[in-house]
């Protein structure tokens, strides 16, 4: 309980005040396309080195957390994620917006942010020495298994069509191969300059979610906008608090997928909200609605989006191990000031280390208050005529994509991705599954490479990737969640048929 007796030093005026700071301003930057939770924090390291140790991770952490709630905002009334891990939040949140519902969404998302983050944050707090020694436990061979099992709910995440979801993760997976092979150094489908450096997931998510949907606005013109307007609609506060407490069960999954997902070193954030979102929908007796505007399918999302926040520290505050890339960026702003994180952090250093857990604690209420305050101001976004929020998505889309690297090329990128999704999306496909296998792409090739290094020099192959407990455990997980899928694909079929003939 020793987290307690250094709470008030997060209430003194200035700490509070760079909570406040770093709440609001990562609530706006992940409102932004393109700024990413580890961008933002970036951003705000510069201001952190004349401050305390204790003052400077108040603000990036505040930063952090707020970002990565903030990123739904654009994903529901945009269809731009804010960041990789607001994707799923775009499959049923912007329907809502579509419908005129964007504040009850935002409210929604909020408060699933809150209870979430502060579940993932209270893990942080009491079980980090025995999730630290179980996040050690993870090599290259159980997050392969772990990126397949992410690959094998791609197909499920097109609600349309199993096999249309599997061809646009094929070419999500293919995507992913572009560039350098970071291990062997290969040249892999470079017929540009633009893409030496691969496909930058920033650039591609602007591209694939926003461009076919600036197109589609311009191919519309200014013809009839007047009986396309949205009326929006009035949403309480304690209605949407209601509607979350009785959804325990996504709320439950997606706190739990997301604790644990953020727990594990080199799988980052941004599969936490699709995993949650998939296996919501399967548990759910509603699983048609998904994708049409269900509010589970918010719920899931952005409370694993929060809760993998806090154990995503773990690693770096016992071991040294940042486990996502924005944890890297809190390292240097730990060394920036002399402390270096490990074992021995919470007894050299322990009123910055419990004043920081302390401020993360305490800005998730922040962000929740803050966002429910917005929400309704936001939400009035639906209300913009077609052809003007055409022309501004398109500017925040350049805009979004040239600030990740400051290149064109990656602009080029947004421009080229989004034309050839535009075109796919014609013939029913979906890009979440293409994200998603962009993403895990690297993830599964990087590990199997490692992994095949390791094995050749030890036990072999076969050995090294199909024995052990926790390679047993994901591989059976793998095979079930592709036999769970399969059985509800054809028990669909099957409903689909048995209405027909009715």
């Amino acid at each position: 309980m020793e987290f307690i007796y250094y709470f008030g030093d997060v209430f003194t005026p200035i700490s509070f005040g760079l909570l406040l700071l770093g709440t609001i301003g990562g609530l706006i930057l992940g409102a932004t396309p393109g700024l990413s939770p580890t961008m933002a924090v970036a951003l705000l390291i510069p201001f952190t080195f004349q401050l305390e140790a204790a003052q400077g991770l108040i603000l990036l952490g505040a930063a952090y957390t707020s970002t990565v709630a903030g990123g739904a905002v654009s994903a529901i009334l945009l269809k731009i994620p804010g960041a990789p891990a607001n994707i799923a939040t775009t499959l049923d949140g912007h329907t809502m917006a579509k419908k005129g519902q964007g504040a009850r969404a935002l409210q929604l998302s909020f408060l699933a942010s809150a209870v979430g983050g502060v579940f993932g944050v209270l893990l942080l707090i009491f079980l980090t020495p025995v999730l630290a020694k179980w996040a050690l436990a993870f090599g290259p061979s159980h997050l392969f298994w772990l990126a397949i099992l992410g690959v094998t709910i791609i197909g499920s995440l097109d609600g349309s069509s199993v096999v249309k979801g599997l061809l646009s993760g094929c070419i999500g997976l293919w995507l992913s191969t572009i560039g350098f092979d970071d291990i062997m150094g290969a040249q892999r489908f470079i017929f540009h300059p633009s893409l030496g450096g691969g496909i930058n997931i920033i650039a591609a998510l602007i591209g694939l979610f926003a461009i076919p949907q600036v197109l589609s606005m311009f191919a519309k013109g200014r013809k009839d906008t007047t009986s396309e307007l949205i009326s929006v609609e009035k949403h309480s506060i304690m209605d949407a608090l209601r509607e979350v407490v009785s959804s325990v069960r996504a709320l439950s999954i997606g706190t739990i997928t997301g604790s644990i997902i953020g727990l594990i070193p080199g799988v980052g954030g941004q599969i936490a909200g699709l995993v949650a979102y998939d296996q919501s929908k399967k548990f759910s007796s509603e699983r048609e609605k998904f994708g049409t505007g269900h509010p589970e399918g918010i719920i899931a999302a952005e409370s694993a989006n929060n809760a993998m926040v806090g154990p995503s520290l773990v690693p770096l505050l016992t071991l040294s191990i940042p486990g996502s890339p924005t944890a890297a960026v809190l390292l240097g702003g730990l060394l920036i000031h002399g402390i270096f994180p490990g074992s021995d952090l919470f007894d050299n250093h322990p009123q910055v280390a419990w004043t920081f857990i302390n401020s993360m604690l305490i800005g998730q209420v922040l962000m929740c208050i803050f966002g429910l305050y917005v929400a309704g101001l936001a939400a009035r976004v639906a209300t913009v005529p077609q052809y003007v929020m055409a022309a501004i998505v398109l500017g925040l889309a350049v805009f979004g994509s040239y600030s990740v690297q400051s290149s064109m090329g990656d602009v080029y990128v947004m421009l080229s991705l989004g034309v050839m999704m535009y075109f796919l999306e014609r013939f029913g496909f979906s890009a979440a599954p293409l994200v998603l296998g962009l993403i895990l792409g690297p993830i599964a090739e990087a590990n199997f490479i490692q992994g095949s290094m390791i094995a050749n020099a030890t036990s072999g192959l076969g050995p090294y990737f199909l024995t052990g407990t926790l390679n047993l455990f994901l591989i059976a997980i793998v095979i079930a969640s592709i036999i769970y899928s399969v059985w509800m694909e054809l028990r669909s079929r099957r409903y689909t048929a048995k209405e027909d003939l009715i």
